[in-house]
Order: structure tokens, then sequence, then C-alpha cells
């Protein structure tokens, strides 16, 4: 095998992916076919589906993508915060703002195609994970806080603040982190 061949077929799959991302913003996601990313990308339709053998599968690849960049901002941003109903609350306001600035994010919440999101972010293993990752692998606790940033992103609340303080009232106070260990 050719030393360059992985890193060749990495750009490539990147190249199909960032082509997809416009397209997404542009019309949508749930109105983007395989045909536009093939001719956004520049390559043809057999050479898309080497890399990806579906639109399913290209819109997961897309999306695990962006969660795990998303992702490390987050934990950048909330590891050192103690106490878990602080750093909960402060990852799911990160969560919501990162996706909300970023236009390949946000169309996935669009109406038309939040559907898909809500669907791909309660399916992910790699948005789970990383939700657990924040919550000392806590699955039922990631499992429940990305339905809830999925809720916050699909209907907003009227501004930061009354999303904050929705999830100061009514998020915080339910996570007893003495229970955590019992409940996985």
């Amino acid at each position: 095998m050719n030393w360059l061949e992985k890193d060749r077929n990495d750009l490539a799959a990147e190249r199909i992916l960032d082509a997809a991302a416009q397209l997404f913003v542009e019309r949508g996601v749930a109105t983007v076919g395989m045909a536009d990313i093939a001719r956004r990308a520049g390559c043809s339709r057999a050479t898309m589906y080497r890399y990806f053998d579906s639109r399913r599968s290209l819109q997961l690849a897309f999306v695990h993508r962006e969660a795990r960049r998303v992702g490390e901002t987050i934990l950048a941003e909330t590891s050192t915060i103690p106490d878990l109903r602080e750093r909960t609350v402060a990852a799911m306001l990160a969560a919501v703002r990162e996706v909300r600035a970023d236009p390949t994010m946000i169309a996935w919440f669009q109406l038309g195609d939040a559907g898909l999101a809500s669907e791909i972010a309660h399916s992910s293993e790699v948005i789970e994970g990383l939700s657990a990752a924040f919550f000392d692998g806590n699955v039922l606790l990631a499992k429940w806080t990305v339905r809830i940033i999925v809720s916050l992103l699909t209907v907003p609340g009227s501004d930061d603040a009354e999303e904050r303080a929705m999830l100061e009232l009514f998020v915080a106070p339910s996570i007893d982190p003495s229970q955590l260990d019992s409940v996985e």
C-alpha cells in the first residue's frame, strides 16, 4: 500500500464533507442528494460512494466530524469546573452556542431538517461517547443532556439568559452526583 494513500483518502473524504457542508447551508440538509454533493466536490458519484456508501453514512460522517470539533471546544471550556451541576449547565450552553455559531451545524436544526438532526443525535455512538466523557462515563446522563441540547436548538428560548435560567432551574437540580454511579 502506498504510504500516501490513507492521507489522500482522508483528504478526499474531507473535501466531500466540506462540499456537503456548503450545500447543507445553502439548501438544507434534507434536500441535498449525493449527486449534488459529488458535483460540488468535483468528483464522480462513483468516487464519492467509495468513501460514503449512502447518503446516511455521509450525513453521519459529517455530524461525527463536527461533533468531535464541538466536543473538543466544550471540554476545553468546562473541564476545570469541579461541580457536576455547574459543569453540565456550562457544557450544554457551550454546545448550543457552538452549534448556533456555525452555519453548517445550525442548518441541521432548521425547519424540515430538525427531525433528521434529532434522529442522528439520539443514535450516534460518537455523540453519546463525547457526552459521556463530560460526565465521567455516565451514558444515561449523556443521553439526557443530548436530548435537552437538541431541544434548545430546535425550540430555542427567547435569549441566552432565559436558556441559562431554564437549565439552572430545571436541569441542574435534577442531577444528583451521588446517584450517578448507580445508574449507567
